[in-house]
């Protein structure tokens, strides 16, 4: 029983930890992300597993965790201010060809990721040429263009 307590505790700061970091954190995985997320996953592990290396232990933390998650999203589709919580909103940062600078800053976008995004989804150059950008709760930026 102490595996599924643990496994529940970290499970519960990793969301509350990725939660804070922001939608963007996830989405643009730098080498830099890469490595601190292999940092994280390592301490995570001996807090959880403690001195049980057995299959045994490591298969009741794997079906906690999947449990959980799998729990956690049938309760986020019966109550939709739960996802809102745990998965966060779209966030307008360019709304009427107007840069959002608060809600950018917030996000930690750039003018640079909105171009980018805006130049492999929709082929544009400019921001001018921007109607809308929305961060998703996914880290993607989406482009809505001005009409020609």
């Amino acid at each position: 029983m102490d595996s599924v307590i643990r496994a529940a505790a970290i499970y519960l700061l990793m969301l509350i930890v990725f939660r804070i970091a922001g939608n963007r954190s996830l989405a643009q995985l730098t080498a830099f992300d890469l490595v601190l997320l292999l940092i994280i996953s390592e301490g995570i592990q001996q807090a959880m597993i403690t001195s049980d290396y057995s299959f045994t232990n490591a298969a009741l933390l794997v079906i906690t965790l999947v449990g959980l998650d799998i729990m956690l999203s049938l309760w986020k589709r019966r109550f939709p201010s739960l996802e809102k919580i745990v998965d966060g909103s779209p966030v307008l940062v360019i709304a009427d060809g107007q840069m959002q600078h608060e809600a950018m800053n917030k996000e930690r976008v750039d003018n640079g990721d909105i171009l980018s995004a805006a130049r492999e989804k929709q082929g544009l150059e400019s921001v001018d040429q921007i109607k809308h950008a929305v961060v998703e709760p996914s880290g993607g930026i989406s482009i809505v263009p001005k009409e020609r």
